[in-house]
């Protein structure tokens, strides 16, 4: 056979491995409104950039009609390419070829190229769309996830893993994309579960749909479990290249930088109105965020999820920058066992990656009740405690308005390394709120007044002017300036200005023990 007879040969095999699991079955998927496994990678990657490997890869098994063991690729298209220019490396699951089932080559497939990203210093994206193990193979596929999450966890801090689900998700398949960093998924067509609505009506006799199991907003509002939700494939995979802008490709890498085109000195008058003079009115804490940061963009994290508490992504000065804040218009911003866990994780997500963190504070505190001490909101409050005190990175805070109790400490105040803590002239930072202290210090007094209810009121007013500002804070150097809210912007953008050669460690220990 001669060359180019070898390589029309090559021409018609590459062709082959195109088709996956055949037309009928590609027009079933895009009838879903499902793009295919390579026109998802199309979408994701700059254009002709993407780099394919093992092409002619083909399962172990015995191949039948049915099984996929004998197609090129064997449900799995893996590669590398770019996103604005920058390399990241690829998988994206063939739903046409058996269900996009895993089998040990496949797994061998998705290992390769996250062995590739760790050592070369790349993000790793995973487009899912799997029914799970191969059952054919047996525990020759649950071998195969078992290395997979080896590799999610030992890639994890190194370099970012994002997650696409894009189609039924269930059994192993869910385990791999809960390792990772974030997780998006799209309405009406993705779904993740351990099993699926049969099996638990089997075992616990209990009617579910999918969407009400595992759907995009089950999981993006009442789980947690995925942290963005879009209306179609277009969308999300436009908002995982969206991402790109603000995570760094690997732990030693350097934060990509904003356009810088926002003035850095730029002063905002309506930050002076933003929060009402009285403190039991809520806002929008979302309002401040925007007013401050870079073209009032904020990369949302958990958008849907424990509302009490923001979380995301900006720009400050054209650096890369994690916001946390309370949201006083949700719950009054309190913390919650929910607050304290998608705070916890995006804190400690922004310090794996040395990505300074900007806390905007407004807390009453931390949720009282049976059914948070019955959960654990000890435990779990101690998670968001615990990655604050943990995180090196520069961290900036910015106390708008309440700062009471507990709550205070750990919303990265100065005692647990807070590097730059401002407040706004009208905050309160006290043990608690002026009503709830004034019951406990006057409570005889005030009940045998006269007047009980004046009394009750003149005892707060004394208590919010001798206790309730930031004055004693700053006295005490807890706080390092109060400043006019007009110039928070220019304010934080100097500070991390200057602490951008920041250096801080950790004792030398294996690692600490969070409280799971």
């Amino acid at each position: 056979m001669s060359i180019r007879e070898k390589l029309e040969q090559l021409e018609r095999r590459r062709a082959e491995s195109e088709t996956g699991g055949g037309a009928e079955r590609l027009r079933k998927h895009h009838e879903k409104g499902k793009l295919s496994a390579r026109e998802r990678l199309d979408v994701l990657l700059d254009e002709e950039t993407f780099v394919e490997l093992d092409r002619f890869v083909t399962g172990r098994t015995s191949p039948s009609e049915d099984d996929g063991a004998s197609i090129f690729g064997d449900g799995v298209v893996t590669g590398y390419g770019r996103i604005d220019g920058r390399i990241v490396y690829v998988f994206s699951q063939d739903f046409t070829v058996f269900g996009g089932s895993l089998s040990k080559a496949h797994a061998e497939k998705i290992c390769k190229i996250m062995d590739l990203a760790v050592r070369n210093g790349a993000p790793v994206i995973g487009l899912n769309d799997s029914g799970g193990a191969r059952i054919q193979e047996g525990v020759v596929s649950l071998g195969g996830y078992a290395e997979i999450f080896l590799r999610n966890t030992l890639a994890s801090g190194v370099v970012p893993q994002i997650s696409a689900i894009l189609g039924p998700c269930a059994g192993g398949a869910v385990y791999s994309p809960a390792i990772t960093d974030f997780i998006y998924m799209v309405r009406g067509t993705s779904y993740m579960f351990v099993t699926g609505p049969n099996v638990v009506k089997t075992v616990t006799h209990e009617d579910v749909t999918m969407e009400q199991l595992g759907g995009a907003d089950t999981h993006g509002s009442t789980s947690g479990v995925s942290h963005f939700t879009f209306d179609s494939e277009l969308a999300c995979i436009a908002a995982i290249r969206d991402l790109f802008r603000f995570i760094p490709s690997n732990n030693l890498a350097d934060l990509p930088r904003g356009t810088g085109r926002d003035p850095r000195d730029r002063r905002d008058e309506a930050l002076l109105d933003i929060v009402p003079d009285n403190p039991n009115k809520p806002y929008d804490m979302r309002d401040v965020i925007n007013r401050v940061v870079d073209d009032g963009e904020f990369y949302e994290v958990h958008r849907d999820y424990a509302g009490n508490i923001l979380c995301g992504f900006v720009h400050l000065g054209g650096f890369s920058v994690g916001v946390v804040a309370n949201q006083p218009s949700v719950l009054a911003g309190v913390l919650d066992i929910s607050a304290s866990l998608k705070g916890a994780r995006f804190i400690r997500f922004c310090d794996a990656f040395n990505i300074p963190l900007v806390t905007f504070e407004d807390v009453p505190g931390f949720l009282p009740g049976i059914g948070q001490e019955h959960g654990g909101i000890i435990k779990h409050g101690a998670k968001l405690l615990y990655a604050y005190c943990e995180a090196t990175v520069p961290k900036l805070t910015v106390i708008t308005r309440k700062a009471y109790g507990g709550a205070y400490d750990v919303m990265s105040s100065k005692h647990i390394r807070g590097d730059y803590n401002v407040a706004w002239p009208g905050a309160e930072i006290a043990v608690m709120g002026p009503k709830g202290a004034v019951e406990i210090l006057f409570k005889r007094e005030i009940a045998d007044s006269k007047d009980p209810a004046a009394a009750m009121e003149s005892k707060v007013e004394e208590y919010r002017e001798k206790f309730a500002h930031p004055y004693i804070a700053a006295g005490r150097g807890y706080l390092d300036d109060i400043i006019d809210p007009r110039e928070t912007r220019p304010r934080l953008i100097d500070a991390l200005e200057t602490l951008k050669g920041k250096r801080d460690r950790n004792p030398a220990k294996k690692h600490g023990n969070i409280p799971l």
